[in-house]
């Protein structure tokens, strides 16, 4: 396969998403921050707002005029999180849908102190969409987006930690944020806080390893298992937490176990029967030698394994793990019917495209987040441009060929 999912299409890509969070530069951050310390990089340092991407305003038109329903609204009070039904409601007529979000409600539990927390606005909120994309990209880890609304001198959320690295971005308002080391370092998302609520209580009476005031145009980074709490001073506060679910050691042992169990499955002596007397449940009635002949056919896969082995189960769970740039329907069938040769195609962003070997008859797929396109040999040397380049001229790929790339949500058109 020729992988082109780094590059997007895009040369030259410097990480500009990353680069935006960071007061140092991005190579920097990888040696020396990336999932081990927490960087603050203050709005002067930036040089720059970040009103463009999310603002209060934006929050009131998602809650009060987009008709988000639950999960995509979280609300909390003294550490607890409030059940669905306190702020949510039917939509009346043409859309009584039961758990729309209900502006009055929030506007009473937001007046009594409740945090509001608008989850998945990678997803809801178009800045955010192509910005969370993009940083998805530079990162090669999946992203969400979530933002929250604190009252003045309120604290959302006790002291806890995350099982995913944060960049924390100050929008509105000031929030004090007390930074404390991990009570388990680099947590697993099976391992949340919740699991050790004791140690968290205990560690988030220590003196904070980090104290900060955001001011809107700061960037926190704060990698996972960092305990944090975080509390608006004298107005609302809000942030935008951009979670990174990063792709650990883990994921690899877990590829290669499964990869074992499914090469394994070829073997007979691993299918053979335990004896009668034998008794799975209980160790000392599992035959010793039907026990080390397992473990070291275990063994004997394991050390033979080979990145390419186990990669593409990885490669697959990392195209599904986050979206390409979006596409639209209407405008991309109104641009495919009106090609002409002066027209050029841009590659899709944040397509995770690959282009598989061609087969007997020269024919391939381009295997992306937008699916599975099939590309006949003729068309094979246009598909690559394309995939490598970022762009291809109508009159070079020709015109069915670029309407098939169109309507596929290969590539989008750029009118000359």
């Amino acid at each position: 396969m020729t992988d082109f999912a780094m590059t997007g299409g895009t040369a030259g890509n410097r990480r500009p998403a990353l680069a935006r969070l960071l007061a140092i530069s991005t190579d920097e951050f990888a040696e020396k921050y990336w999932g081990s310390a927490p960087k603050l990089s203050t709005a002067a340092e930036l040089g720059a707002a970040f009103d463009d991407l999310f603002s209060n305003d934006a929050a009131d038109e998602l809650m009060a005029k987009r008709g988000l329903r639950t999960p995509f609204l979280r609300v909390a009070k003294d550490g607890r999180t409030l059940g669905d039904a306190e702020f949510t409601a039917p939509g009346g007529v043409g859309a009584a849908i039961r758990d729309q979000l209900s502006d009055d409600r929030l506007l009473r539990l937001f007046a009594d102190g409740s945090t509001l927390v608008l989850q998945g606005l990678h997803r809801t909120w178009g800045p955010l969409i192509d910005f969370a994309g993009q940083l998805g990209t530079d990162l090669g880890h999946p992203v969400q987006v979530n933002a929250y609304v604190t009252p003045a001198q309120s604290t959302g959320f006790s002291s806890h930690y995350d099982v995913h690295d944060v960049f924390v971005i100050q929008i509105a308002g000031q929030k004090r944020w007390q930074i404390r080391q991990p009570v388990l370092s680099l947590p697993l998302r099976t391992q949340p806080w919740e699991q050790r609520r004791a140690a968290v209580a205990e560690a988030g009476q220590e003196k904070p390893l980090l104290e900060v005031t955001m001011s809107p145009g700061d960037v926190l980074y704060l990698p996972r298992g960092y305990l944090h709490a975080a509390t608006a001073l004298g107005e609302i506060s809000t942030h935008v937490t951009i979670g990174i679910h990063a792709w650990t050691r883990h994921h690899l042992l877990e590829r290669l176990i499964t990869y074992a169990v499914a090469r394994l499955a070829d073997d007979p002596e691993v299918r053979r029967s335990l004896p009668i007397s034998a008794d799975a449940g209980h160790a000392d009635r599992v035959p010793a030698a039907d026990f080390e002949s397992v473990r070291e056919r275990l063994i004997a896969v394991l050390a033979g394994a080979t990145p390419a082995d186990v990669l593409p189960q990885t490669e697959l769970a990392h195209r599904a793990a986050q979206r390409a740039a979006p596409v639209a329907p209407i405008a991309s069938v109104v641009a495919a019917g009106a090609l002409g040769p002066d027209d050029i195609l841009t590659l899709r962003p944040h397509l995770a495209a690959v282009l598989t070997e061609p087969n007997a008859d020269g024919a391939a797929e381009v295997v992306s987040r937008a699916g599975q396109f099939a590309v006949a040999a003729g068309e094979l040397a246009g598909v690559e441009q394309l995939l490598a380049g970022g762009t291809i001229a109508v009159r070079e790929s020709g015109i069915d060929l670029a309407r098939r790339l169109v309507l596929g949500g290969i590539a989008t058109v750029v009118r000359r």
